[in-house]
């Protein structure tokens, strides 16, 4: 009997239950740490996917697609729509990502996972994605499906269990209000890096700076983060906001509770993506300073976001113990 996609129903829920435990469990053995399952996963899960099922109309599209064959669910894959962030252009529109929460069952037929993944892909375009993205954990079962649908990766999120306790560091402080126009001219060189290396998902919006600007004055009131400088004589030579992690990046059975996210990172010895500069500790300090606060707020890990093509800013997190944890693929359809 030939294998079924369809979308998930509410019939449907122990069964994908049942599928996303089997998930999070392999990524668990993967990592205890960074992966742990929350102490209410099973449910968790049936609360996320039933929400989904019942409110089509969220503030961003999502959609369940489960692999029925010989009368049960053998697959199950997960995608939505993803906001465009403000400062940038977004002139393909939101962007399609297929989630990390994807899993076929070991014992179900080979094609399956081709099957459920051209159908999410062909849902995604049907609602309007032109970009798409696929998301995996490294060496991930989905990720050889990828290459062979023609995705190239594009971000690597590389994670660290055992966070520094370090105190001091040199010309890193925290940031403030009068640093708000160094911090926005060191993102344009961030945004004008990323520009470089994905001409079409890392353009900027004509408003980036004035849209960033606000955002840093709207953080530095944010409770939950902490922002850092590195001041060369008064010069801001670089920023790093460290803040909790999401569901964004994590799926739905895992305790997210101790794990932080490095997302905005930025110092002048890394403009140049191949080659590291030579005053690389100052990029270390910035970025332990980053880390540090996260471990004061009791996170024992942290995930940190990373075009996987900038090549120096790999060699610097690498050189501080950081390993790759989660790589988001693209895919431009025409």
């Amino acid at each position: 009997m030939a294998p079924t996609i369809r979308s998930a129903q509410v019939d449907d829920l122990d069964q994908v239950a049942d599928l996303l435990m089997a998930d999070a469990e392999c990524r668990n053995a993967l990592d205890p740490q960074l992966w742990r399952l929350d102490q209410a996963a099973r449910e968790k899960i049936r609360t996320s996917v039933s929400a989904a099922m019942d409110n089509p109309s969220s503030s961003f599209r999502q959609k369940w697609l489960v692999a029925e064959w010989s009368g049960r669910l053998v697959g199950v894959a997960h995608s939505i729509l993803l906001p465009v962030p403000p400062i940038y252009a977004g002139d393909f529109g939101p962007p399609g990502l297929i989630m990390e929460d994807c899993f076929v069952a070991p014992d179900s037929p080979f094609s399956i996972r081709h099957d459920l993944l051209k159908a999410a892909e062909d849902d995604l375009t049907e609602a309007g994605a032109r970009i798409l993205l696929a998301s995996s954990v490294e060496g991930g079962e989905f990720e050889q499906e990828y290459v062979k649908l023609g995705y190239v990766p594009l971000t690597r999120y590389f994670a660290k269990t055992g966070l520094t306790n370090r105190r001091k560091f040199p010309q890193v402080r925290d940031a403030t209000r009068d640093d708000v126009s160094g911090i926005v001219a060191a993102s344009a060189i961030h945004r004008r890096v990323l520009h470089e290396i994905h001409h079409l998902f890392w353009k900027p919006h004509k408003d980036a700076d004035s849209r960033f600007n606000a955002w840093m004055n709207r953080s530095l009131t944010l409770e939950d983060r902490d922002l850092f400088v590195s001041d060369n004589e008064g010069q801001v030579r670089g920023y790093a906001i460290s803040h909790p992690a999401t569901p964004l990046h994590f799926p739905t059975p895992h305790d997210i509770s101790g794990v932080g996210v490095i997302d905005d990172f930025f110092h002048h010895v890394i403009e140049n993506t191949q080659i590291l500069g030579s005053s690389a500790q100052d990029a270390v300090d910035l970025f332990e300073a980053a880390e540090a606060a996260r471990a004061r707020r009791g996170d024992h890990s942290i995930l940190v976001v990373c075009p996987a093509a900038w090549e120096s800013k790999i060699g610097l997190l690498e050189r501080m113990g950081y390993k790759g944890a989660i790589t988001w693929h693209i895919k431009i359809r025409n």
